[in-house]
């Protein structure tokens, strides 16, 4: 089967599309043929290798974290899923692998599709929803009243947020450019920053909660604008010890490691009286489902900027790093 397989850290030249055996499921396993799979920044972060200390993978490695198809096959042991069954999934984080014709996926993370979108719009979902999913409930713990500030929310991860804090009840403050505005107040924003014109900090206070996309000078910046008490959570800063633990599953050597490397940030959140989370995702078969039912129940949109065949993953690669994209990446594999 054709892939794109990762074969050594690096920039663009170090990824290829070859042919590499179908892989085949284990017991608990799901095999399947794989109609498209979403592009997302962690994609060409794992290929320069800048998060060789949270995963390495043993190269070649094929690459992709979220995908859409139709089940293939299924393990002895899979009882939720059956051949023919129209899935999405985010991948395992320990082994990627949704850039290719056929894809295994452990059966507790693969959801049934919504059966109101096409394969396109459902490789868009797992990794930017459930990021945004946890972030906002499970994190900053948003319900009706809540006033968050999303900046970027016309990004992947943005559109997702925008609409996720709405059904929890929240108000939403993000940022965008003239281009951006008509979307992100189709998705519900309450209050559009023209970040192009305008500073946030100058228009933007007491936030209840700040859920960071950009990372920089903007979450440095973000909690000047939450309340005493107030959360920042970040996808696009530096992680913190309890990323090792709850995240990532690992000790104190990375905690130790992640302690150093967000001082400055966590410095800044103590000066202002608020908090710091950096975000690792984690892939969920049953949240995926939750948000199959938003979806469903017309509660949530998959905002699609373009979709790119396979013969041209690189162009995706290189137009999602050029960072214009309203919306969500996508490869188009059959």
């Amino acid at each position: 089967m054709r892939a794109f397989v990762l074969t050594a850290y690096g920039g663009p030249e170090a990824a290829e599309i070859r042919d590499v055996e179908r892989p085949r499921p284990a017991a608990t396993e799901v095999l399947v043929r794989v109609h498209a799979a979403g592009l997302n920044p962690v994609d060409f972060k794992t290929r320069d290798g800048k998060l060789k200390v949270v995963q390495r993978y043993p190269l070649p490695a094929v690459m992709g974290n979220e995908l859409a198809g139709v089940v293939e096959s299924c393990g002895d042991r899979v009882t939720g899923f059956a051949v023919g069954d129209r899935v999405f999934a985010r991948m395992a984080k320990s082994s990627m692998g949704a850039f290719a014709e056929y894809a295994i996926v452990p059966e507790n993370l693969l959801a049934r599709m919504p059966p109101s979108l096409d394969f396109d719009s459902a490789a868009g979902v797992p990794l930017a929803g459930l990021t945004a999913l946890q972030a906002l409930r499970d994190e900053l713990a948003l319900k009706p009243g809540s006033r968050v500030f999303i900046p970027g929310g016309a990004g992947g991860v943005g559109t997702f947020a925008i609409q996720i804090a709405k059904w929890l009840g929240a108000e939403v403050t993000t940022t965008a450019s003239p281009r951006g505005r008509a979307l992100v107040e189709r998705l519900g924003a309450d209050i559009v920053i023209d970040y192009t014109t305008q500073r946030f900090v100058d228009h933007v206070r007491g936030m209840d909660g700040v859920f960071d996309l950009l990372g920089g000078e903007t979450l440095m910046q973000s909690f000047r604008v939450v309340k005493p008490g107030g959360k920042v959570v970040s996808v696009a800063g530096m992680p913190e010890p309890e990323t090792a633990r709850k995240d990532l599953g690992r000790g104190a050597a990375l905690a130790a490691l992640f302690w150093i490397a967000s001082y400055g940030i966590r410095a800044e959140a103590r000066r202002h009286g608020a908090t710091y989370r950096y975000l690792f995702m984690h892939p969920s078969g049953p949240e995926l489902e939750e948000l199959a039912q938003l979806i469903t129940h017309g509660k949530l949109t998959p905002i699609i900027d373009r979709v790119f065949p396979f013969d041209e993953i690189r162009q995706a690669f290189e137009y999602l790093e050029a960072g214009r994209a309203k919306g969500e990446v996508v490869v188009r594999m059959h």
